[in-house]
């Protein structure tokens, strides 16, 4: 007969192994249900968006002497797009593409600012819809801080195209130090309420997106994050102009510091809330590096206002940690019509039909279940200068003066001429361009002859690879 130890002993043993074997079950299910409900938890979307940013003026893009590293941080967290494109080479118009996910050119919005002459405060046009509009529809907490620069009359102000809170400026660019009389436009305003405040304006915003963030920590939310930063006027807190007063940028160097300062700062309180691993951030500039902020823009021919390769190609980081791996870059041809098309998905919001985007979703592409190239094809338009990209291959118009055609992949200067050696290829772009001009309509409003006449001159004079004496009605000869 068995000892009745012995028995004990092997019961206690039998039940210890189906307790820890049932546990173990249960624990495997339960990370399995954990990881079903978090792939299907909407992300927090945050758009981050520099103003005049120049294309090698971040650590990532491979600066060596403005310092980036949150910044550079959020690029190793996820892919860096070394071929991206905003629609536009100035501001208004950029941010009209990025906001509505559309060229611009569709609804009017071609020329910068937001009307001209008689014309008025146009602004967006009142039927376009904004990332806003889709988000908030799909129970989204949404809110747009800093500069708006997309009309000023009631019916396009942030609160009426999608956003629950607005938190910012409506002109294109204002001080970065309080103002004792602000006009309307320039005023920082929280749902069209005067905000005074001291300090500088980079850190109130910033401070505004870190506030917004605690507030809003339980429910999905979408952040519009319109920083000035660099666009002048040259302005600094005079503290970081001493961390930098023997550099030769000193400006440029203490802006671009702040700035990255409060991206940090905004992604610290995601992290120490524990949202960070699914908020999809996107950072990009909303053209390229303008000839009055110190920017540079590398290898890049040209600069903001133009349609050469520095007006309109930009830095863009995607970072997604939940859904996106880090250290990644990705050289397709990707756009800021992207972002809205991309952020659908991943919030797994299917469009109204009638809805009808321009832009990619990016997120096959960066993980390695789609191949090539986001875009074969990108156009640009503004007024009397536009240009077209199709593959490797770039073509510029001047109206009235002729086109030049470049292959980007051995000359991303934009210096030889090559369509007259390629006329076969030359014609194929121009016959493209004409077929996507036709489902444009005319602009809305014009920048005025002053500035017209030096655009078209510096256009004029690149194609001719010949210097460009003045940039600038004031120091037109």
């Amino acid at each position: 007969m068995m000892n009745p130890k012995k028995i004990i002993y092997l019961f206690l043993c039998s039940f210890f192994v189906l307790f820890f074997s049932c546990k173990k079950t249960n624990n495997n299910e339960s990370l399995s249900e954990l990881s079903h409900q978090k792939k299907h938890l909407k992300p927090n979307i945050i758009v981050i968006i520099a103003d005049d940013a120049g294309y090698l003026d971040f650590g990532f893009m491979g600066s060596k002497d403005l310092n980036t590293p949150n910044i550079d941080n959020l690029a190793q967290s996820g892919v860096m797009f070394s071929d991206a494109h905003v629609t536009a080479s100035v501001c208004a118009p950029s941010r009209a593409g990025l906001i509505t996910g559309r060229y611009q050119q569709r609804f009017g919005f071609e020329a910068n600012g937001t009307g001209y002459g008689d014309s008025g405060d146009i602004g967006l046009s009142n039927d376009v819809v904004t990332i806003a509009d889709v988000l908030k529809k799909n129970n989204y907490k949404t809110i747009a801080i800093g500069k708006w620069h997309l009309g000023a009359t009631p019916s396009d102000h942030p609160n009426q195209r999608g956003f629950d809170e607005f938190y910012g400026f409506l002109a294109g660019g204002r001080s970065y130090f309080p103002l004792k009389n602000p006009s309307k436009e320039l005023r920082l305003q929280q749902n069209g309420k005067r905000v005074t405040f001291d300090g500088y304006l980079t850190d109130v915003l910033g401070d505004r997106s870190v506030s917004f963030v605690e507030e809003n920590k339980d429910q999905p939310f979408f952040m519009y994050l319109a920083y000035n930063a660099v666009h002048t006027p040259m302005e600094a807190k005079e503290s970081d102009l001493l961390k930098y007063k023997n550099h030769p940028r000193q400006y440029l160097a203490a802006m671009t510091w702040s700035l990255d300062e409060n991206i940090g700062k905004l992604r610290n309180k995601l992290k120490e809330l524990n949202i960070l691993d699914n908020t999809l951030i996107y950072f990009i500039s909303d053209n390229g590096g303008a000839h009055n902020n110190s920017s540079e823009s590398g290898p890049l021919k040209g600069w903001k206002g133009n349609k050469f390769e520095g007006g309109h190609r930009v830095p863009f980081i995607m970072s997604w940690p939940d859904q996106i791996k880090p250290n990644q870059k990705f050289d397709g041809l990707t756009s800021s019509l992207d972002i809205f098309t991309t952020s659908m998905a991943a919030a797994q919001i299917k469009p109204d039909e009638e809805l009808i985007l321009d832009g990619v979703n990016l997120l096959p592409y960066i993980n390695n279940e789609k191949q090539g190239n986001p875009h074969q094809e990108l156009y640009w338009r503004k007024l009397e200068e536009s240009a077209a990209r199709i593959g490797d291959f770039k073509l510029i118009n001047l109206k009235d003066f002729g086109s030049t055609m470049y292959n980007l992949s051995f000359d991303l200067g934009e210096i030889e001429d090559i369509s007259s050696q390629d006329t076969a290829t030359y014609h194929e772009l121009l016959k493209k361009f004409s077929i996507w001009e036709a489902n444009m309509i005319a602009p809305h409003w014009r920048e005025g002859k002053p500035w017209e006449d030096v655009t078209y001159y510096i256009h004029q004079r690149l194609m001719e690879n010949k210097p460009v004496l003045y940039k600038e009605p004031r120091n037109k000869k």
